[in-house]
């Protein structure tokens, strides 16, 4: 009697088993990789989640400040409200074109009065990345203030530098111990 009891509990647990695994494995969604990921749109050799807002969305190209962002859908009459992933390819190429070479006021624009040419352009990506390097090695070998301290690792703008700026140095020139 006892070995039947046995049986029947071990027949019990085992279908509980298989139960919980029926359970979990139609827990998992089967398709979940493009609802988490959702689709990648690439603007100016940028990739931004589909997900996203377009105001939100522009920004994360480099250059695009949220100033530039607005003033692309104003000027190109798209809702920046709407998410990436709906914007037709037509609509993507135009802000393409527009981030290139952007129709906007003066102020919004990143390189006013450029120091080789002295016109105002607007620069992204790696165009950006690579003019601010051209600058700061001009500075260094200009032997401007500017120039020394990039070379110094120091604060550029004039910051104070008695507490803040130390990278690891000795910290015991003007601070008493106790």
């Amino acid at each position: 009697m006892a070995e039947q009891k046995q049986k029947i509990e071990d027949n019990q647990k085992s279908k509980d088993k298989e139960k919980q695994k029926k359970e979990f494995v139609k827990k998992i969604p089967q398709n979940s990789e493009p609802e988490r990921y959702g689709k990648i749109i690439r603007i100016m050799q940028k990739d931004i989640e589909g997900k996203m807002k377009l105001y939100p969305g522009l920004t994360k190209i480099k250059g695009v400040s949220w100033s530039l962002s607005n003033a692309a859908c104003k000027k190109l009459g798209i809702d920046g409200n709407i998410r990436i992933e709906s914007l037709t390819e037509s609509e993507i190429k135009k802000i393409e074109e527009f981030l290139k070479n952007p129709d906007i006021p003066t102020f919004l624009k990143n390189r006013q009065k450029d120091f080789d040419t002295g016109e105002d352009s607007h620069l992204t990506g790696s165009n950006l990345e690579l003019r601010k390097e051209f600058d700061i090695k001009r500075l260094k070998k200009i032997k401007s203030y500017k120039g020394y301290r990039h070379v110094a690792g120091l604060p550029v703008r004039g910051q104070r530098t008695k507490a803040h700026f130390r990278k690891n140095r000795s910290k015991g020139a003007g601070i008493k111990k106790k």
